[in-house]
């Protein structure tokens, strides 16, 4: 459990710069957004090879408008790539993550419930489309507990005015 913490403090340290942390473990990461009481967006990605992941990273996630909206998610990286050495252990539970939601292509972001229960995806990137037209997409898929309540008080008559 030291090592977890000590990782943890590690990781956040070493993405200060990066402006927003992203986890590789889902297990993880419902711990934190059940603490947190967040979202978990992750990401299904092939970071070495799939070109639309890069572009969507480059174009997306790498901005300003994405760092305001993760605040609301905990992130999830779950990396497939082919070059790029990756633990055996850590391929082994990606792997089952990826077949758990039935993941077909890259990339895939998907947003969960603090409770890991699927509330929708997003396949795909078109490349130039930028952070706008995509986060749009994913806010859809927000939890409704998420979005603001509705105002739901009626305002009573004046019976002043009504004379």
């Amino acid at each position: 459990m030291k090592k977890l913490l000590l990782l943890g403090v590690l990781l956040t340290t070493l993405s200060a710069s990066a402006k927003v942390t992203w986890l590789t473990d889902l297990d993880e990461a419902k711990k934190v957004a059940a603490k947190d009481k967040k979202a978990i967006l992750v990401d299904f990605t092939g970071s070495d090879w799939c070109g639309y992941c890069m572009a969507l990273h480059k174009e997306v996630f790498e901005k300003p408008e994405f760092e305001k909206f993760a605040k609301d998610f905990v992130l999830v990286e779950l990396d497939f790539p082919h070059a790029k050495p990756l633990p055996a252990a850590k391929k082994v539970k990606n792997a089952a993550v990826k077949d758990k939601f039935e993941v077909k292509g890259f990339p895939t972001v998907m947003i969960l419930s603090s409770t890991g229960e699927e509330l929708g995806r997003q396949t795909g990137y078109t490349p130039k489309s930028g952070p706008k037209a995509y986060l749009e997409k994913i806010e859809a898929f927000k939890p409704a507990a998420e979005a603001p309540a509705p105002d739901t008080k009626t305002p009573k008559p004046n019976p002043a005015k009504a004379a």
